[in-house]
């Protein structure tokens, strides 16, 4: 299979999901509940502003042309908001009684994950950082943000209801 291939597949089902989302909201099916998210905590709202930021700039960046000074911008801007969203995850409690829950396991997986890359970029192993980087997109970013929609969650009640 192609890299190409490889990563665009895992790409299409979390964009088929958002496209629905989308669709439904456009066509009326669906209306978001800004006021839930407005009343959430302040640094719920931070994280979901650059947790979605993450995802745009990442979308971009794994469909851009690779190795141009462009592309360096962007990957240095999307680890920035990884990171800040990785530490506003650390203060986002309310689903465990205050304490840490599985999806926190993510925070270190994120750090760890955005090193390698960083490293892997400066050290020119292209296929290295090509395949942290999808890794961490899918794997740090779209999948604890699937979670985000549970039943429950403050993104289910903001596009779904309670």
């Amino acid at each position: 299979m192609s890299v190409t291939r490889k990563i665009l597949i895992p790409f299409l089902a979390p964009s088929a999901l958002l496209a629905a989302a989308a669709a439904a909201v456009f066509a009326g099916m669906a209306r978001p509940d800004l006021g839930a998210f407005l009343a959430a905590a302040p640094v719920i709202q931070a994280h979901v502003i650059v947790a979605v930021a993450a995802v745009v700039l990442g979308a971009g960046q794994l469909l851009a042309v690779k190795g141009t000074a462009s592309h360096r911008a962007v990957g240095y801007a999307w680890a920035g908001l990884m990171s800040a969203a990785a530490v506003s995850a650390v203060f986002i409690r309310e689903i465990n009684d205050g304490r840490f829950s599985f999806i926190h396991l993510f925070v270190p997986l994120t750090f760890f994950g955005l090193l390698r890359l960083i490293s892997h970029a400066r050290a020119r192993r292209v296929a290295r950082h090509k395949r942290i980087g999808v890794a961490l997109f899918f794997g740090a970013l779209i999948t604890p943000g699937l979670f985000a929609f549970v039943p429950g969650r403050l993104m289910h009640h903001v596009f779904f209801g309670a």
